[in-house]
């Protein structure tokens, strides 16, 4: 029966979070004009949608459509009592260094499989050659929103509802592949995978996300710099 309900949530996540964004991407591509769709804008929209949409289909609606069977998330279930604190503030960065030491340890495992690319460029939809307010957007949706977002989804309810069915160390592996998976890319997978593992772990020393989500708006601050400043990725 707990076998049935770890893989029960984890593929309802998974769904989610993957069918969220078809079921909103489809349309766009069919009605839009192709200049618009691209645009920084547009785009930034649709992924707010996503995972506003995301959030509300995995934490605040089978409660409701469950009632009784289905209790709602607390703040506390999904990490998120207190406030951050100067613990988690140091933490960050030490989180952050880690995951890419993890992320550079498998990456050299995988690279001597021949079919993986280490070096295939990640489809972010944001064009490398924006510039002012278009970049700021750009910035906020993929450094700020979307560590938040994929957090609370990933790190505050999968693995806050896997951890206390199943041992600590699988619930970090389950979370940790299935955040890999829906990036649906080798490399970037294994990246966001050893960032998982690490913010998970956090979870655990601080009982609160905040200090995994720092760990991941750095991480994509840092990629975002890489990519549409510094032009070097």
């Amino acid at each position: 029966m707990k076998f049935l309900k770890v893989v029960g949530v984890s593929a309802f996540v998974f769904a989610v979070v993957v069918g969220v964004e078809f079921l909103i991407s489809l349309p766009m591509a069919l009605w839009m004009p192709k200049d618009i769709l691209e645009s920084p804008i547009t785009n930034t929209i649709y992924t707010i949608i996503s995972y506003i949409l995301a959030i509300i289909f995995i934490i605040y609606l089978p409660p409701k459509i469950f009632k009784k069977k289905i209790s709602p998330s607390s703040r506390e279930s999904l990490g998120l009592s207190g406030l951050p604190t100067w613990t988690d503030i140091g933490l960050a960065p030490v989180g952050y260094v880690v995951s890419i030491l993890i992320a550079m340890g498998l990456t050299a495992l995988f690279n001597l499989i021949p079919w993986f690319d280490a070096n295939q460029a990640q489809e972010l939809g944001y064009s490398i050659y924006m510039t002012g307010v278009e970049r700021g957007i750009a910035f906020v949706m993929l450094a700020v929103v979307a560590p938040i977002a994929e957090e609370i989804v990933f790190r505050g309810f999968l693995y806050g509802k896997l951890r206390v069915m199943i041992p600590k160390w699988l619930a970090i592996l389950i979370t940790s592949f299935l955040f890999g998976l829906v990036h649906l890319q080798w490399n970037v997978g294994i990246t966001v995978f050893a960032m998982s593992i690490v913010t998970c772990s956090l979870r655990e020393i601080t009982g609160t996300i905040y200090a995994g989500t720092l760990v991941h708006i750095i991480n994509n601050g840092v990629a975002f710099y890489l990519v549409y400043v510094a032009g070097i990725m």
